[in-house]
């Protein structure tokens, strides 16, 4: 499938320290109302199964007279229609609050779907979310068959119902996909003989053994990776991608890039450095 086919406003994108991108392709209103059709069916059993356990507990329960001739009898019938109040708004509410915020941000339904709800950051939600998130559901259904929600879905960049909306979260397909920020390019003939960790490398910096210790193997292979790939970026790609790099480098060594000096040659000194200090030849 080609890049053109892929339409971006269905794309969450996050970018990680190792300039790894996570792609969570959104959950459009079709596969959402499926996942709800399923949570209502399971809504609608669990109400039928406990409303049967409750008329079967209220009917063993004996009738109990009061002594007080002003009071009227315990009736275990009144204490059945306030359960009855009461279980369809804990059914409706904490259904979706509780399976969402210790479920890995799903329902049944959206397990099935392979649904998931997430922060806008991409982070797990936890149960302030969730409750947040659900507690607008009330407002989402309005007038009736979710109107709202669907109108909010519809009209915002990231199909957002109300109460993600207000919560910050955002429903995504669960399984992320992992691509490289760095751009593959069409590889040409002067890099075909340049691969990670055999690259030659000038050393053409003398930087501190303390700070360029500070650095580990993964750090090593992305610095080396960028070097053996630049020569096919475009020259714009190229200098952003060296400055996001040696400041990232730059955070973890605690060392600054020598007055004169590029970032490339920055980053060409610490893999040299690393090289050296681990025993690595090219």
């Amino acid at each position: 499938m080609s890049n053109e086919s892929i339409d971006l406003r269905d794309q969450l994108s996050i970018e990680t320290p190792e300039l790894v991108g996570i792609e969570f392709p959104l959950a459009g209103i079709g596969s959402r109302c499926v996942a709800l059709l399923v949570d209502s069916f399971v809504q609608g059993f669990s109400f039928v199964v406990l409303l049967i356990v409750l008329v079967l507990i209220f009917a063993a329960l004996p009738h109990i007279p009061t002594t007080q001739p002003h009071m009227q009898s315990t009736d275990p019938g009144k204490w059945a229609i306030a359960l009855m109040i009461l279980i369809p708004f804990l059914l409706q509410w904490g259904y979706f609050a509780l399976f969402e915020a210790f479920w890995n941000g799903q329902t049944p339904g959206k397990r099935l779907l392979r649904l998931r709800v997430i922060q806008q950051s991409g982070r797990p939600i936890g149960l302030f979310e969730s409750m947040g998130r659900n507690l607008l559901r009330m407002i989402d259904m309005l007038p009736g068959f979710y109107f709202i929600g669907a109108i909010c879905i519809f009209a915002t960049r990231r199909q957002q119902r109300l109460g993600d909306m207000v919560a910050g979260t955002l429903v995504v397909h669960s399984v992320p996909t992992e691509t490289s920020i760095l751009p593959a390019g069409i590889r040409t003939f002067t890099a075909a003989s340049l691969e990670p960790l055999h690259q030659p490398v000038l050393k053409t910096l003398e930087l501190p053994a303390d700070g360029v210790a500070r650095l580990s193997r993964a750090d090593l292979q992305l610095m080396e990776n960028f070097l053996a790939r630049r020569l096919d970026l475009p020259l714009d790609v190229r200098a952003s991608l060296a400055e996001r790099l040696a400041g990232r480098m730059k955070e973890k060594t605690m060392l600054e890039v020598p007055s004169g000096a590029s970032n490339e040659t920055f980053l060409e000194a610490l893999v040299a450095g690393l090289r050296d200090a681990g025993g690595m030849h090219s």
